[in-house]
């Protein structure tokens, strides 16, 4: 199944270029199981090719990782805490996201604020699952956005980076 998801990734950047970054990437933050392990490091083999430049990579990682986190926010923000916490009770394992999981990333956020939001981004498992409980405490949407540009460009960067420097064994890994 891994591999069908990493084929249809490469796919869709490959022919789309940066905007399939960007879709991939929203994708990936709007807590549908699509892994960025994947996105970024193909997207930054494609800068080590000449194809993508490597710093349009991780702004376009970041962009897609905010368009996404803003559709969880609003999960988070209009949708009765109780019905969404009923969700991922019922549905989490298809998202990859458990009950356990959003108790515990709402009880960083509660205690650390923004560190979390920012600290979240480059944390794999809580990364997608912050902007929920960011949702759910009605965060201003202006430091939401901002904390989460600016954890996602890290991130972003980190695995396009990866995919650069292992450029030409990409295909042994």
């Amino acid at each position: 199944m891994l591999e069908i998801i990493a084929n249809w990734i490469i796919n869709v950047i490959s022919t789309m270029g940066y905007p399939g970054i960007v879709l991939t990437m929203t994708i990936e933050s709007a807590l549908i199981p699509l892994p960025s392990e994947i996105i970024m490091p193909f997207s930054g083999f494609l800068a080590s090719t000449g194809r993508f430049d490597l710093y349009l990579v991780a702004f376009y990682g970041a962009v897609g990782n905010v368009l996404g986190s803003l559709i969880a926010y609003a999960i988070g923000f209009y949708g009765h805490e109780k019905l969404v916490r009923r969700f991922i009770r019922k549905f989490g394992k298809w998202i990859l996201i458990s009950k356990k999981e959003l108790d515990e990333t709402e009880k960083l956020l509660h205690r650390f604020k923004d560190l979390v939001v920012l600290g979240s981004r480059v944390v794999p498992g809580i990364r997608t699952v912050i902007s929920l409980p960011c949702g759910f405490a009605k965060l201003p949407l202006g430091r939401f956005v901002a904390l989460t540009f600016i954890g996602s460009l890290i991130w972003s960067y980190f695995l396009a980076w990866i995919g650069f420097v292992l450029g030409q064994n990409w295909r042994a890994i």
